[in-house]
């Protein structure tokens, strides 16, 4: 069973003399999915990127939990599968190719019946030997999912998921993201209704302005 915890405490984010959010604090102590929403420009994917360790608070602090043990900042990376618009992938590789560098990168096993089972999963089996380059802006969504799963996280940071996919991509994504929330924690940053129709508890960060 994944004992994986969330806590964030009087969180607080500003650039330079514009607050972004003041004194957020929320508890995620079981599997299911947690939605954050707001406006454009309301700091959706900055808070996503503080809980991923990817950027730091003015203030306050963020903690994971794996078996009421603190996860180490360096090591959070591991226990994290993050999917964004603007993450990158390398477009001169296959998506096989991307699975086997990121593996390696990653230091994991290549695991292979997994990778197929994934690609197929999100509807990419068929072009799995084709270069990235030549996808489209839907298809390279879906690898990124792809990407986020391979090394099975315990927690799934999702900022805007269902961007620029069509509904036959957004019925998959929406299918595996009910799949997974079996067994971790997934939180999806959108302002996309059908996006938080999915989570059971919503942060609006409109509340963490003043």
């Amino acid at each position: 069973m994944n004992k994986y915890f969330l806590n964030a405490e009087q969180l607080t984010k500003k650039f330079g003399r514009r607050l972004i959010f003041k004194d957020l604090n929320f508890e995620f102590l079981e599997n299911g999915i947690y939605g954050i929403t707001g406006i454009n420009g309301s700091g959706k994917s900055t808070l996503i990127k503080i809980i991923a360790g990817i950027i730091s608070p003015s203030s306050g602090k963020i903690i994971h939990k794996l078996d009421d043990k603190v996860i180490d900042a360096e090591k959070l990376h591991n226990y994290i599968g993050f999917v964004a618009p603007y993450l990158i992938m390398y477009e001169e590789f296959s998506a096989w190719e991307n699975l086997t560098h990121i593996s390696n990168i990653r230091g994991i096993e290549f695991n292979k019946e997994l990778f197929n089972s994934l690609l197929e999963d999100f509807l990419l089996l068929s072009r799995k030997d084709d270069m990235v380059k030549t996808y489209s802006s839907g298809m390279k969504q879906r690898l990124k999912f792809i990407f986020a799963l391979i090394h099975s996280p315990k927690i799934l940071l999702l900022d805007e998921p269902t961007s620029n996919l069509d509904d036959e991509g957004k019925e998959t994504v929406f299918r595996i993201i009910n799949r997974e929330k079996q067994k971790k924690i997934v939180i999806i940053a959108s302002n996309e209704r059908s996006d938080l129709n999915l989570c059971s508890t919503e942060i609006k960060l409109e509340d963490y302005k003043l």
